[in-house]
């Protein structure tokens, strides 16, 4: 392996992993002799390699030889022992990003002393390249880490630079949210079911009418409360549903959801 093409190089090689350098290859940002990523499972090495064209290796020291770029995507409980690992081979200018759920830029630091570092929260829907990641920069990070740090993390979809401390509040939102949007569109479709459509068609029908109103309100900017007043008609069949979720609580329930959400993600991080 020779140490002088390595430009990115990635901790473990699971599915967001995986999500990520899927498109640093195919847009072109590395070229696959330029990535390295770290994998202990064999056959999820072989996956990659084959997948990919990108090198591969059992051992995290050869990841973090990267000149540019070490990403981790590791599980938080052993940041300790991968830091152990590879802190003395990381190169001095190399700028760490870390997508470890939970850990803060202090651990981070402590971990990697004196390394530029970067936190970040994906989404589970970076897997399809339709994700939003949340950053927030570390003490030593300059503006060309945090431009870098962004246009490796836009391979996957938006990007926003936030205030560490509102990590907690995006893990609420856009970190837990994707399990709140999967939950109302099955119960979407449960309602089409119980109208008499097949089930087939009725999750058809929820999924692009979820997928539809995103992008219309997205491309538009149009304000959600705008949009749901064009489709509202007096004493119209939107109307009368409506009531029915306003009688349920739903906007609250929502509410609720994301501020227990971001409790709890206090609460772990502590």
């Amino acid at each position: 392996m020779n140490n002088k093409s390595v430009r990115f190089g990635m901790i473990g090689g699971g599915m967001m992993g995986e999500a990520l350098l899927s498109r640093l290859v195919a847009q072109q940002m590395y070229g696959s002799a330029e990535i390295v990523v770290s994998e202990p499972s064999t056959e999820r090495r072989e996956f990659l390699a084959q997948t990919y064209k990108v090198g591969v290796t059992g051992h995290n020291q050869n990841a973090a030889i990267a000149s540019e770029v070490v990403l981790l995507a590791i599980k938080p409980q052993i940041l300790p022992q991968v830091a152990s690992e590879i802190s003395s081979h990381l190169q001095p200018s190399a700028l760490v990003i870390s997508i470890l759920a939970g850990t803060s830029l202090s651990q981070l630091e402590a971990a990697f002393p004196g390394q530029p570092v970067v936190r970040s929260m994906p989404n589970t829907p970076a897997a399809v390249g339709a994700g939003v990641t949340a950053i927030a920069a570390g003490q030593q990070v300059q503006r060309s880490h945090l431009d870098l740090a962004t246009h490796i993390l836009q391979t996957v979809g938006e990007v926003v630079e936030v205030p560490e401390s509102s990590m907690d509040a995006v893990t609420g939102l856009s970190g837990s949210g994707p399990g709140y949007v999967a939950l109302m569109i099955e119960a979407l479709a449960d309602g089409g079911v119980a109208a008499g459509l097949p089930r087939g068609v009725a999750m058809k029908l929820a999924l692009q009418t979820v997928r539809g109103t995103a992008q219309l309100l997205q491309e538009t900017a149009m304000h959600p409360g705008e949009l749901k007043d064009r489709v509202t008609s007096p004493g119209g069949t939107t109307i009368a549903g409506i009531a029915q979720l306003e009688k349920a609580g739903f906007r609250s329930a929502v509410m609720e959801a994301v501020k227990a959400a971001w409790l709890r993600s206090q609460e772990l991080g502590r």
